[in-house]
């Protein structure tokens, strides 16, 4: 809870400052008010918002307690004698406690009401999957963060590649959200990558559902094995691809990637994903040479020695990077 300049007291410095509060009601209510009492206290109000906001909450929790009846109402004439003084201390502290523990409450059930997620992740160049009580598999490809939710039926995929092989249950959709958009099974396998902010969902085998909500509009599309959807900030492309390309996209699960007659910059693009060596295509000319053929995902040199020979491209190594030009 923050106070109305925006800052965030700590837990001492609010337990405090309701205790402040409650010796101030106190003082109000029991111990003769003053004018001399009433200007302290307007200055104590004005020190900070968050002394008023204690003083509020304090106030309204006193108020709302059926202690108060058995006190001694606010500058009676007549009536029983009032507790005495100890006592009634104890009773507003008691409030001021209620008062702190509704707040804490509330942040309870804003924290309570949004699903815990545990984040699994893989560097540059690794390769982890991970089983979930229903068997369900999640493959994380290179440089992958992935948040999984308690229940093991909601993921988020903030970055990288991931293959996953769902066990359906139709009471518990299985979703992975990508920013604005959802992926729920339909007793499915499929490969979801994101990077730069551009998505692409690939559906292996089964059914998928797709759910888009790109610039306030809302669009649902029923996914069959070979659709391949694309989505950028402000485009959605579906197309088709076979199960032999499927297959080769899903060829770094076994350590290798499959390019078929791909320009060295994508080739670049996509090796660089999994080694700190990196390859460097200095010219536009060099960058659209075509290359095919299948390389271990850590073999850097592989395709420089590649493009050397093959294209007769020139190729020098600077330790932590491979430039290839014309």
């Amino acid at each position: 809870m923050s106070d109305l300049s925006g800052n965030m007291p700590n837990g001492v410095i609010l337990d405090e400052l309701h205790l402040q509060a409650s010796d101030w009601i106190e003082r109000r209510d029991f111990g003769g008010w003053t004018n001399e009492d009433k200007a302290q206290f307007e200055v104590w109000l004005s020190e900070s918002p968050a002394h008023r906001i204690a003083f509020l909450r304090t106030d309204t929790s006193w108020k709302s307690t059926e202690m108060l009846a058995a006190l001694r109402p606010f500058r009676p004439d007549r009536g029983p004698p009032s507790p005495p003084r100890r006592a009634r201390g104890l009773f507003l502290k008691i409030a001021a406690s209620f008062s702190i523990l509704a707040m804490l409450g509330a942040a309870g059930l804003t924290h309570f009401g949004t699903p815990r997620y545990s984040t699994y992740s893989t560097s540059v160049g690794g390769h982890r999957t991970l089983t979930l009580g229903d068997g369900s598999q999640i493959e994380l490809d290179t440089d992958t963060v992935v948040r999984v939710a308690a229940d093991q039926r909601k993921v988020i995929l903030d970055n990288g590649q991931a293959y996953f092989q769902v066990k359906h249950n139709a009471t518990h959709p299985f979703v992975v959200t990508v920013g604005n958009h959802h992926v729920t099974d339909l007793g499915t396998k499929f490969i979801i990558r994101e990077r730069r902010d551009n998505l692409e969902v690939a559906l292996v085998e089964g059914l998928a559902r797709f759910d888009d909500e790109t610039g306030g509009k809302k669009r649902v599309l029923t996914l069959a094995p070979g659709d391949t959807v694309r989505a950028t900030a402000d485009s959605l492309l579906v197309s088709r691809k076979s199960a032999g390309d499927l297959t080769n996209e899903l060829g770094w699960r076994r350590g290798v990637l499959v390019f078929n007659q791909a320009s060295l910059a994508d080739v670049a693009d996509e090796v660089n994903r999994y080694n700190q060596k990196k390859l460097i295509v200095a010219d536009a000319m060099a960058a659209r040479v075509n290359i095919g053929g299948t390389f271990r995902t850590n073999d850097v040199q592989a395709i420089a020695n590649a493009a050397r020979e093959s294209f007769g491209l020139h190729v020098v190594d600077r330790g932590n990077e491979i430039v290839i030009s014309r």
